[in-house]
């Protein structure tokens, strides 16, 4: 059986651990290959392959490591659908989707490429008598991330082409239930002619996350998953000394309101919360209808959500694909038991599709919850599979005050014709990133991705300028030179006068 390895120092190696773990085929239920769970050791021959790495890497001119991305770029443009491919086969998500995953993640490393102008510092002459002022930008050193099974592609490149351009060496920790797309990243960097040691990847578990928080050779980690692992992350690595910026989960609300475009609305809830099976950050799971909308957008979904294709990712007719593992299977139909137990209204029930040829797939279908309410356990926690709950409300403000009231405010969107009312939706809504008849509003690479409340630990949102300023120290140089004039020693606070 194939074996998922390390890559450190430039090199495939399976470290120093005996422990694996299975990796599945999410459309039958194989085992597809194994992967190594590494340890502190391992964690620990990476930072020291990286720390030996940075001097060289980090004094190198900015338009260089620029150049090293550009070829990356290319080569990740050039083998899109090998990566898409490999994506789907331990993610599950149909390959149209992982290809959209590719193109996304590849525009960090297009906002990579500009690096050099990015890390322009600022001069100032003559701030004092004889005396300049300027600033600059550098590197922290060895960086860290810490990334899901839901884009095991993206969620990498949001991170590692920032850190690299700007002179870090960086080791990913990608999810155990998809590693591959990892190894094939490291490949094409270093095909691009990035330095043996830049970058390494350390699979693992638990005890490789806790080897990253401890290590006091790391000095920021990036990490996106659910709330708790997020605070977790948070909590252990800032008392660690480390710089840390921790996505976490998400309830995204989606407010339909009476005016909307009804049938371009329904396109959009379908695929934001269908699309990807639902295991999404940024994909709706609740939707808020006003005034009289509900019962009209519930009738127009359900028949759509009875029809979504559903089948293997390989086949790209296909809408949806199965979910990641059997344990997540279980646990979103323990949600849809959840929801039906708690009173609201099983619109359409997904649990127990089963697929010929693909019984033992981790398969479930779309569902539609209607009349949920926010003391529901579906309405409440993050559900991360293909469920939609529908909550009722009179107005505006009472939709409006839904969505700030939620803990998590990671993303949210509304469906309206009303500039005032969307206007009004942008200014006041509590949370990261805002869709206006979008119905997921992921920045643009040139922009920050984040949320608010508990889907944010830490001050910087991810990739774009937030990223640049993760990882970068800023230093500011006031600098006079002797003039053959010597004024005797100052005992006072320097004014600059």
């Amino acid at each position: 059986m194939d074996i998922v390895q390390h890559y450190i120092g430039g090199k495939l190696t399976s470290g120093t651990s005996t422990r694996t773990a299975n990796v599945y085929q999410p459309a039958d239920g194989s085992v597809a290959r194994q992967v190594v769970l590494g340890n502190a050791t391992d964690v620990d021959t990476a930072v020291k392959a990286a720390e030996a790495a940075f001097p060289k890497w980090a004094a190198t001119p900015p338009l260089a490591r620029a150049r090293v991305m550009f070829r990356f770029r290319d080569l990740i443009e050039q083998k899109a659908k090998e990566i898409a491919a490999i994506i789907t086969s331990e993610h599950g998500k149909v390959l149209s989707d992982a290809l959209g995953e590719v193109t996304r993640g590849m525009e960090v490393v297009e906002f990579a490429t500009g690096v050099p102008e990015l890390l322009k510092g600022d001069f100032t002459e003559q701030v004092g008598r004889d005396i300049d002022a300027y600033s600059m930008r550098q590197p922290l050193g060895v960086c860290a991330g810490i990334t899901p099974f839901n884009f095991p592609a993206m969620v990498p490149l949001w991170m590692l082409p920032t850190a690299i351009a700007c002179g870090n060496c960086f080791i990913l920790k990608p999810s155990e239930r998809d590693p591959s797309t990892s190894l094939f990243i490291a490949d094409l960097l270093k095909q691009a002619g990035l330095p043996d040691g830049v970058f390494g990847v350390v699979h693992g578990d638990k005890e490789v996350v806790d080897a990253i928080l401890d290590h006091p050779g790391i000095h920021a980690v990036s990490f996106v998953g659910s709330t708790p692992i997020a605070e977790y992350i948070y909590t252990t690595g800032t008392r660690n000394g480390k710089r840390v910026q921790a996505l976490g989960g998400a309830k995204n609300h989606a407010i339909i309101m009476p005016d909307c475009d009804l049938d371009k609305t329904v396109d959009a809830l379908m695929g934001a919360a269908y699309g990807s099976a639902g295991e999404r950050c940024m994909a709706i799971s609740v939707a808020v209808a006003v005034g009289g909308i509900g019962d009209k957008l519930v009738e127009t979904m359900a028949p759509r959500v009875r029809a979504l294709k559903i089948g293997p990712g390989t086949d790209n007719s296909n809408e949806m694909g199965p979910l990641v593992t059997k344990i997540h299977l279980d646990k979103v139909s323990g949600y849809i038991d959840a929801g039906e137990s708690e009173g609201a209204k099983l619109v359409v029930d997904g649990r127990g599709l089963k697929l010929q040829g693909y019984e033992d797939g981790y398969f479930i279908g779309g569902t539609l919850f209607d009349d949920v309410t926010p003391e529901m356990k579906i309405y409440k926690e993050e559900i991360f599979g293909p469920v939609l709950a529908v909550v009722r409300a009179d107005t505006f403000d009472e939709a409006l005050d839904l969505v700030n009231k939620h803990e998590f405010g990671n993303g949210t969107a509304i469906f309206t014709r009303d500039g005032d009312s969307a206007r009004t939706f942008a200014s006041r809504v509590q949370a990261g990133m805002i869709g206006i008849n979008v119905p997921i509003p992921v920045p643009m690479a040139f922009h920050s991705f984040g949320g608010w409340k508990r889907s944010l630990f830490g001050d910087h949102h991810m990739h774009g300028p937030e990223g640049i300023r993760f990882f970068t120290r800023y230093k500011a140089v006031t600098a006079r030179w002797p003039t053959g004039i010597r004024s005797g020693a100052e005992f006072i606070m320097p004014t600059l006068g």
